[in-house]
């Protein structure tokens, strides 16, 4: 079994990652072979183009690297449900958009496997919220 070094969250572009800041820099620190992830990560991603992908990457001592990609941010898929490009600046007063709650069942079935619940009805809250932070109402 190998040593650990590191463990990274990192958030990246889809099948659009560079070795340019802040990527580059932060796998450089640990030693990781930077053409290399880009490379993997950009093969694997390419499908979802647009999208921002949470991912953990961990580092290990000979250098080596693992990393396991999540679902896209929930804030973006709630986002493309709506058609919207970005959020309200003052979600309480400006309403951006709606989404209907099939729409949202769907983001939270989704995203339940990056959710620290395997409870449906909270993975919905969770959403719910989220959309209500952006300034998205919920029919």
């Amino acid at each position: 079994m190998k040593n650990i070094q590191a463990v990274l969250k990192l958030q990246l572009p889809a099948g659009e990652a560079t070795p340019g800041p802040p990527l580059g820099p932060t796998l450089g620190q640990h030693g990781v072979n930077i053409q290399d992830f880009i490379r993997q990560f950009n093969d694997q991603t390419a499908s979802q183009k647009g999208a921002i992908l949470p991912l953990r990457l961990v580092v290990y001592q000979d250098r080596s690297f693992t990393f396991q990609i999540k679902k896209p941010l929930t804030a973006y898929l709630i986002k493309k449900a709506a058609n919207i490009e970005k959020g309200s600046g003052n979600p309480k007063l400006q309403k951006v958009g709606k989404i209907s709650s099939a729409k949202i069942k769907e983001i939270a079935q989704l995203k339940m496997v990056d959710f620290n619940t395997r409870d449906i009805k909270k993975a919905i809250k969770i959403v719910e919220g989220t959309a209500r932070s952006l300034g998205i109402e919920i029919e």
